[in-house]
């Protein structure tokens, strides 16, 4: 046993793992550790806004419980490690608003998937971290419930949509964090925010046969490259269940992140987009230290116009009063279902006179152009192991842009915000961030590793192999210590 007690500001920063070792060492008890997260939620979300409901007495109940089980055999891996959960998924017993109005008083009476998951992996639920309505955007400002700010400065957004899980996981209000991502949900908070986050492929983690998006998956956000690993690990599960299926992996991700990556042959491509100062000197130097660590490493360019291509094929006339009908259905199918944010409701009223054959004609030839652009895509990892990219081209953007820009000049500017994502949700591939570098403010900068379909094995090993080579851990934002 140890015979120093780490104090309370180096155990909020400390990793999730060694956490957990402290916990089944008895040099830190699960009450103790929830209690401490509690406290800071208290003292530092004021302004934050990272987390929409917090439940403390729940939360210690169940630390509680862990602490009475710390003599049991075999206990999970995070055996009463604390984290927070992104507000899109149903927590039972627990409100979930999915940041809308509407759900301001729902309490859902069974998990979603990841989320049984998540308790089954020994961990203590803390509350639901911010997102937006429907998880809708790249920022983090539900109208019913208030913004999420970014902890390193407070006019700037967190990202979105799982920007009040990057935003907690940053400022010590969480040691890990539950995300979502699809189109960037995990990658971009995590890359504003200076955190870990992991896109895992398609099919990875288990999901129902009546998930509504394809494009969209739970995956970790943490401080380090094996905690993210370790959570991959558990919420994987099982490959087969009931009514779900997953793939399983051949070994632990986090096994992964012990094993040497290998000579990899990696593509980096700034996509020939307008960056922000400091971003493209950050994807330079992380394309040379790829070098210097013995990859062979050449420029190239993925394929398509990545903002641009996909905003002008969304948002033409004909996929505006698409949208449109597609929001006013939702509404029209639940009374109570009420958007309040600009970017849902400058949508609306756009589908008068839309006729159902348009609809599903424009419906086919965006199908098309996206299955376009993703053959594109896919086509880079004929010759190459890995794609680098910024996982975003400007730096944080300032809250409250909705209220100074029109509905379609707000959706303009968050594309070329983050150009670099959402391919790969198209395609289905593994995706992540690592917050490599910081801008001249000293704002964080994450660099974007993407993998081959199904190989996050790959995107271990490199991101564990950057992370001893540039490490980031004692990065925190000002006033969070």
């Amino acid at each position: 046993m140890s015979t120093t007690r780490p104090t309370t500001t180096d155990l909020a920063f400390a990793p999730a793992l060694e956490q957990a070792r402290l916990i089944r060492g008895r040099e830190v008890s699960p009450v103790e550790l929830t209690q401490l997260f509690l406290d800071r939620i208290d003292r530092f979300d004021g302004p934050l806004n990272s987390y929409l409901t917090v439940a403390d007495e729940r939360a210690l109940d169940t630390a509680r419980a862990a602490e009475r089980r710390l003599d049991d055999p075999g206990l999970p891996a995070f055996h009463g490690v604390p984290i927070s959960i992104k507000d899109l998924m149903a927590t039972a017993g627990i409100r979930t608003t999915y940041g809308i109005e509407s759900f301001r008083d729902h309490v859902p009476t069974q998990d979603e998937h990841s989320v049984g998951r998540v308790r089954a992996a020994g961990f203590t639920i803390l509350g639901k971290t911010n997102t937006p309505e429907k998880g809708t955007g790249c920022v983090t400002e539900p109208p019913a419930y208030g913004p999420a700010r970014n902890p390193w400065e407070t006019a700037l957004t967190p990202g979105g949509s799982s920007g009040g899980a990057g935003a907690a996981l940053a400022a010590g209000l969480c040691p890990i964090a539950h995300g979502s991502d699809g189109g960037g949900s995990i990658r971009v908070p995590s890359a504003w925010c200076g955190v870990v986050g992991v896109k895992p492929s398609r099919g990875r983690i288990l999901a129902s046969p009546t998930a509504i998006s394809l494009h969209a998956t739970v995956g970790p956000m943490a401080r380090t490259v094996s905690d993210a690993a370790a959570l991959l690990d558990a919420l994987t599960g099982p490959a087969l269940g009931p009514d779900l299926w997953g793939l399983a992996p051949e070994r632990s991700f986090l096994a992964r992140t012990h094993e040497a990556p290998g000579r990899l042959r990696i593509a980096f491509s700034d996509g020939d987009q307008p960056l922000s100062p400091g971003y493209g000197g950050a994807l330079a130097r992380t394309a040379e230290l790829l070098e210097e660590l013995g990859h062979t490493v050449v420029e190239a360019d993925p394929g398509p116009r990545w903002p641009s291509a996909f905003f002008e094929r969304v948002f033409t006339e004909a996929g505006v009063r698409r949208q449109s009908a597609d929001l006013e259905a939702m509404t029209r199918a639940d009374t109570r279902m009420r958007f309040l944010h600009p970017c849902s409701t400058g949508l609306l009223g756009h589908a008068d006179g839309l006729l159902a054959i348009d609809y599903l004609l424009e419906q086919q030839a965006m199908k098309a152009d996206i299955a376009r652009w993703a053959a594109q895509g896919l086509a880079l990892f004929a010759d190459h192991d890995v794609l680098l990219t910024p996982t975003v081209a400007r730096r944080p953007l300032p809250v409250g842009l909705h209220e100074q820009l029109d509905p379609l000049e707000l959706w303009r500017t968050w594309y070329e915000a983050v150009p670099f994502t959402t391919m790969w949700n198209q395609t289905g591939q593994p995706a992540v961030s690592l917050p490599l570098h910081t801008d001249p403010d000293g704002l964080p900068i994450g660099m974007q590793l993407v993998g081959r379909p199904a190989d996050e094995a790959t995107l271990f090993r490199l991101a564990a192999q950057l992370e001893q080579a540039l490490p980031w851990h004692d990065r925190v934002p000002p006033g969070y210590a």
